[in-house]
């Protein structure tokens, strides 16, 4: 994860060279930055916004579901992490450990949470005690770090990241699966609403799903440069950690029973996602309602009228309100700044000068597709409002031509590779054995089932072995 430097302004890849392009994009547009600890990157001002307003909105929603936030520490002791074999197994290899304070050895060490269940789960086997004690239903905004050794790359693949982590509980299995929909149908609106994201949802196999998990329910996106990618996903954990962690509680007749789980999150992972879905080679496109700024307002400014076209630009920025940029640097020429809030992703852009004062109007420039429109002042914050709909609704009919137009069906292994080999995600038939799934991945040069649709759909055969198939799924390379 290497700085890389450029000495011009504006980006210098195209973004079919999508890790330089991507790199660069993240580094001009004001995104993140890098450190010296490799896979671990600076969120700076304009992506942290983003993150807030994912978050705020989560927020919103998890409370309406009676979801209430806390905090548990970041430090777990190995004890407390060697409870739940399957769970440790998934994750032993990304654990970093805390092994000395100061010159002193510690008597444990201590793990850097990578998740929490295992430090939250010993609290809750002491919480829990009777069935007027659930559901109980916890979740915390934090940091985790998972010590990847694949090569990182910023928000997509990034050794400490921030998330949410959502821990229900409940007295009985139809309780806790009816929260499944209820979770995914938030991330969704999310990612669609916001994000301007659509995604394929469904089921992990149970080679991909989470470790520990009976099922986990993920949303797949498609990445420009052909790879998918995993984003928010929901953990039926049945009664797993329940009997690991001994959370039991009386039920109404008295009888002891082990309590049933859940877990789910969305990450920033989502902001790498949506940078790189939407944004072009002049650098970054947002959608205008996660963008912390919507509009700029770059007033032409001549010297026999520079007064009254000022005084004009202020008055625009007040008329259309806080998320406004008014670029009063007189240092710097229009196109400079043209390009510079381009690059920044800025949703709209509007010129004023001397001959639109004359006028009564004002050039409005949109991100999207640099579309430019001659508006009256006295029509500007309608039409402003009306545009910046437009550009989110033309962002996510994008995004959504882009994944649907990725989708091949195939019916046999030379399709599927074809289809790989193509930077396609392929929806093909398969059976459920593990070892079909391993060839699959040997054949294809590491492509993996990525998840299988919630369609009751069966026929045909598999492609790696003939039998009859037991499923559709969507496969692909992935991050």
């Amino acid at each position: 994860m290497k700085e890389r430097k450029s000495s011009a302004k504006g980006i210098t890849a195209e973004k079919d060279e999508f890790g330089e392009w991507f790199a660069q994009l993240m580094l001009k547009a004001e995104l993140a930055d890098y450190t010296d600890v490799s896979g671990a990157i600076v969120f700076r001002p304009g992506a942290y916004a983003i993150w807030e307003k994912i978050r705020e909105e989560c927020d919103k929603r998890f409370k309406k579901l009676g979801i209430e936030n806390a905090y548990f520490p970041l430090l777990i002791p190995e004890k407390s992490l060697a409870k739940e074999a399957k769970h440790v197994q998934g994750f032993s290899p990304e654990v970093a450990w805390v092994t000395h304070a100061g010159e002193t050895k510690l008597s444990e060490r201590l793990a850097v949470r990578p998740t929490s269940e295992t430090i939250m789960y010993e609290s809750y086997s002491k919480w829990i005690r009777s069935w007027r004690d659930l559901p109980l239903k916890l979740n915390q905004w934090n940091n985790v770090v998972r010590w990847e050794f694949r090569h990182p790359i910023p928000f997509l693949r990034t050794r400490e990241f921030l998330w949410n982590e959502g821990h229900t509980v409940y007295a009985s299995k139809e309780e806790a699966e009816k929260e499944e929909k209820q979770v995914i149908e938030i991330y969704d609106e999310i990612c669609r609403k916001f994000l301007a994201l659509p995604s394929l949802i469904g089921r992990k196999t149970e080679k991909e799903k989470f470790a520990g998990a009976e099922y986990t329910t993920s949303m797949e996106f498609f990445m420009p440069n052909g790879k998918a990618i995993q984003g928010p996903d929901f953990h039926f954990d049945g009664q797993n950690f329940a009997k690991a962690y001994g959370i039991k509680f009386l039920n109404k007749e008295g009888k002891e029973e082990y309590v049933w789980q859940n877990t789910f999150a969305i990450s920033t992972r989502m902001l790498g996602v949506m940078f790189a879905v939407h944004s072009d080679s002049k650098g970054l496109i947002l959608p205008p309602i996660v963008a912390p700024n919507k509009v700029v307002v770059v007033p032409i400014l001549f010297e026999d009228t520079k007064e009254k076209v000022l005084k004009m630009a202020k008055q625009i920025k007040k008329k259309l309100g806080s998320e406004v940029i008014l670029d009063l640097r007189e240092e710097y020429k229009p196109g400079f700044k043209f390009n510079e809030w381009e690059l920044k992703g800025i949703p709209l852009r509007v010129e004023v000068g001397p001959k639109d004062l004359a006028k009564k109007s004002v050039i409005v420039v949109r991100r999207d597709d640099g579309k430019k429109e001659v508006v009256s002042l006295a029509k500007l914050k309608k039409r402003v409002e009306e545009l910046l709909e437009e550009i989110q609704e033309n962002l996510f009919s994008r995004a959504e031509k882009l994944l649907k137009g990725a989708i091949v069906e195939v019916r046999n292994l030379k399709e599927l590779k074809n289809a790989v080999d193509d930077k396609k995600i392929a929806f093909a038939p398969l059976c459920k054995a593990a070892g079909c799934e391993d060839m699959l991945k040997f054949k294809t040069g590491r492509a993996k089932v990525l998840n299988i649709p919630d369609k009751k759909r069966a026929e045909g055969r598999c492609v790696m072995c003939g039998d009859k198939a037991d499923y559709w799924a969507y496969v692909g390379k992935s991050y």
